[in-house]
């Protein structure tokens, strides 16, 4: 190993960033997008959906849609990039959450029978935020489990 891929190792904290683990964090992230995309084409959504926006509000179904989405973008920028996008990693994800939510609505705008709303945009941002927040939590609760068991 080259020591500037040792250094760059030890800025991260963890493993190299290798086009393989670029595929195992960031293939996830564009899967997941391209799923959103492929629904946000669709004019009418299937009646199980429908049945499910009349049952709650669809800022909710937002919300957890881009959680989901904040979770991936955050894990992806912590593994599955260089030491500064690690470092900045909920950053990125909320910006990234955000960011997607925006072209996912103006996509919207021209889908036929589809809507453009603002809040589904604050909706998505919010969920990101959470996710990627939630997705940190966890890392780091699961670090402090493996010093305390390693004492």
């Amino acid at each position: 190993m080259g020591s500037d891929q040792m250094v760059s190792s030890v800025l991260r904290g963890g493993s190299l960033v290798t086009p393989l683990s670029i595929v195992r964090y960031w293939g996830p992230v564009v899967l997941y997008a391209g799923l959103i995309f492929f629904g946000s084409s669709i004019s009418s959504p299937p009646e199980v959906i429908s049945s499910l926006l009349r049952e709650i509000s669809d800022k909710v179904l937002h919300l957890s849609e881009y959680a989901l989405l904040g979770a991936l973008i955050y894990r992806a920028c912590r593994h599955g990039s260089g030491p500064w996008l690690a470092q900045h990693a909920l950053l990125a994800a909320v910006a990234g959450s955000a960011l997607y939510g925006v072209s996912d609505e103006t996509h919207q705008w021209f889908v036929p029978f589809r809507e453009s709303d603002v809040l589904d945009v604050v909706a998505d941002t919010v969920g990101g935020t959470v996710g990627a927040w939630g997705w940190r939590w966890l890392e780091r609760r699961a670090d402090r489990e493996k010093v305390f068991l390693s004492r």
